[in-house]
């Protein structure tokens, strides 16, 4: 089940359609070897891409990983009331399908209709959702606003396993509830925190929904070739370049494999140490 679609997409990189006459005879499969390779390498439309998407993992991974995890550790101390009903009410963003949750933070960010501008300039400021200096942050917002419930749920099933006696002997030795948490339920909890930066990282890279929603919004900051998906999709879906699209396809393959990697292995050492 998955060999087969990366070999076939592999297979498919090594060929480009090529028209022959005025075009009027059709086209036919030829074999062109690595040129859709060094063809998406030399595109500056595909080598950006990579960029924006590394300042979106730059942000949303701190703030999803770090907000998922506080939420846990709150949920999960002492002090906290109606667990349940929180656990429910955090997770709630998740079971909203991604272009549903695009569309309705869209209308949140659109100037004339967003309740959340109007009080904005209501304090006295102005903020635009869709220019090129908050594009990015409106993006992560989105991402997070959807995700960050679903990650917290996995760190705080991962803290029911934390053995009671160990933060009852915590509490007794005068830890507060920061230490304890900082200094025995995050550690050994180490595995479920490198697992969901394994996953978010991956699905980061994979960017998507969003950007395209805010593309189709009208967003100047956001064009067709923003993240390395966008470039794909438009290369197969608008240009019909399937042999291109299924190069690009597997440097990002290529890429999450590299990233799985890194993040094992430091996880690894985390937890080792």
């Amino acid at each position: 089940m998955m060999a087969a679609p990366i070999g076939y997409a592999a297979w498919l990189s090594l060929f480009t359609e090529q028209s022959s006459g005025l075009g009027f005879g059709g086209t036919e499969r030829a074999f062109s070897g690595a040129e859709n390779y060094a063809k998406a390498f030399s595109d500056a439309g595909f080598r950006e891409s990579f960029l924006h998407i590394a300042a979106y993992c730059a942000l949303y991974i701190p703030v999803m990983i770090g907000g998922a995890l506080s939420l846990a550790l709150l949920v999960d101390s002492a002090v906290a009331r109606a667990k349940r009903f929180f656990q429910l009410a955090l997770f709630l963003p998740h079971a909203i399908p991604g272009l549903i949750a695009s569309i309705l933070w869209i209308y949140l960010y659109t100037p004339g209709i967003s309740p959340v501008l109007d009080w904005i300039e209501a304090a006295g400021g102005s903020w635009n959702f869709f220019s090129a200096d908050h594009v990015l942050s409106s993006i992560v917002n989105l991402a997070a606003w959807q995700w960050m419930g679903y990650n917290m749920v996995i760190f705080y099933a991962a803290l029911q396993a934390v053995p009671r006696e160990l933060l009852e002997a915590a509490d007794m030795d005068g830890a507060g509830p920061l230490r304890t948490a900082l200094q025995i339920k995050v550690p050994l909890i180490s595995s479920a925190v490198v697992m969901t930066i394994l996953f978010t990282c991956v699905g980061a890279i994979q960017l998507f929904t969003e950007p395209r929603l805010l593309n189709q919004k009208g967003s100047a900051a956001v064009d067709t070739e923003w993240s390395p998906t966008m470039y794909i999709w438009k290369a197969a879906f608008l240009q019909h370049d399937y042999g291109l699209a299924a190069a690009a396809s597997l440097l990002l393959a290529a890429l999450g494999v590299v990233l799985s990697y890194l993040v094992t292995k430091l996880g690894n050492r985390w937890k080792a140490a």
